[in-house]
């Protein structure tokens, strides 16, 4: 054997290790990165679409006034700076809360479960969405689980416990008469 047959042996093995380390490392990367990447959010059957906000009427106004004669601009500046008299939708305002309840909001990025009973075997009822305003109503007896009422639709129900932040220092407030 000459050392030139030498040193192609060596040269090609070297470049098979090579070519199999950089192919294993190559998928190695692929899957770390595909698997790191956070899941979509759950969507629920009772989920409420996000509605899209509304442009108000006066910004539609301001915007048509800029491309309209100084003489006419004026004019329709004074009106679009009135407001309309258009009915407003109020907010609904919070109940009462009973004795030994509060507010909170979920914690758990993916939302939670709503369930009709403390306990993982129980059947779910629908589901609460992250940063979601809850009344926390009463705690199982093993504080492991949550019975709450979400404030939008009255709908009740059993979270795990530890996923909810309390939003107000108060426990309950004053009842009104």
């Amino acid at each position: 054997m000459s050392w030139s047959g030498i040193f192609k042996f060596l040269l090609g093995f070297f470049i098979a290790i090579a070519l199999l380390v950089g192919s294993g490392v190559g998928v190695a990367f692929y899957f770390v990165t595909k698997l790191t990447a956070p899941p979509p959010k759950p969507i629920f059957a009772n989920d409420k679409p996000i509605a899209k906000p509304k442009p108000s009427p006066v910004a539609n106004k301001a915007a048509t006034v800029a491309g309209a004669s100084p003489a006419t601009n004026a004019a329709e500046t004074v009106s679009a700076a009135q407001p309309d008299a258009t009915p407003t939708t109020e907010t609904p305002t919070p109940k009462p809360l009973e004795p030994g309840a509060y507010r909170a909001r979920v914690t758990w990025r993916n939302g939670l479960i709503l369930r009709d009973s403390p306990g993982t075997e129980s059947r779910r009822i629908g589901g609460i969405g992250y940063n979601q305003q809850i009344v926390v109503v009463t705690e199982s007896e093993d504080k492991r689980w949550i019975k709450i009422r979400v404030e939008e639709n009255n709908e009740e129900g059993w979270v795990k416990a530890g996923n909810v932040e309390r939003v107000e220092s108060e426990q309950t407030q004053p009842a009104t008469d």
